[in-house]
């Protein structure tokens, strides 16, 4: 039997990105961003509202970098949720991680998230179905600790993903398929 719910952000698991911008003062600005995803091969789409201070700085800085957030650093990650950049602003420099400039954007790279996407600013977005962020991604970096013949191995990265439902954080770790593969056994 099936049970009705309240309706909410209902698809898990939902990626933990953490968004990474300068302020004006060149100073590290990173936000948690739950609603995101690739609407192209090449193309980010964010979900954020205008209001958000990392908003603001992608639309005056045309860059910034997605960051996929881990398991060692999950307490980093929720309070780049839970402290808004436009209250505190230090609030990089409260979390203890460190940075340097993206290769080939004008953003930072959060060096402890084990892969980042540096992404050019497309267009912001807002219509009736909602409101975002839409970016080109020109560069992908990752830590050689996650990489095994020069391919990132999602086992290594320890991913967390969102859960809407109970508001917690889960370890996306274990592989258990083949894309494009497995399903051939089906097919006769």
């Amino acid at each position: 039997m099936r049970k009705k719910l309240n309706v909410t952000e209902g698809i898990f698991p939902m990626p933990v990105l953490m968004v990474a911008t300068y302020n004006d003062n060149d100073s590290v600005n990173v936000m948690n961003a739950a609603w995101g995803t690739m609407q192209a091969r090449d193309t980010v789409a964010l979900q954020l509202t205008e209001s958000h201070k990392t908003v603001k700085n992608i639309k005056k800085r045309g860059a910034f970098t997605v960051s996929i957030a881990d398991v060692n650093h999950v307490i980093e990650a929720d309070y780049f949720g839970v402290v808004s950049g436009n209250k505190v602003t230090n609030k990089f420099e409260n979390s203890g991680l460190t940075s340097s400039k993206a290769d080939t954007v004008n953003a930072p790279v959060i060096n402890e998230f084990p892969i980042c996407l540096e992404c050019e600013f497309i267009e912001y977005q807002d219509n009736a179905y909602g409101c975002g962020v839409i970016g080109k991604v020109v560069n992908i970096t990752a830590d050689e600790n996650v990489m095994i013949d020069e391919k990132i191995d999602m086992s290594l990265v320890n991913a967390i993903a969102f859960d809407p439902y109970t508001h917690g954080y889960y370890k996306v770790a274990e592989r258990v398929g083949d894309a494009f593969q497995d399903g051939l056994q089906i097919k006769k």
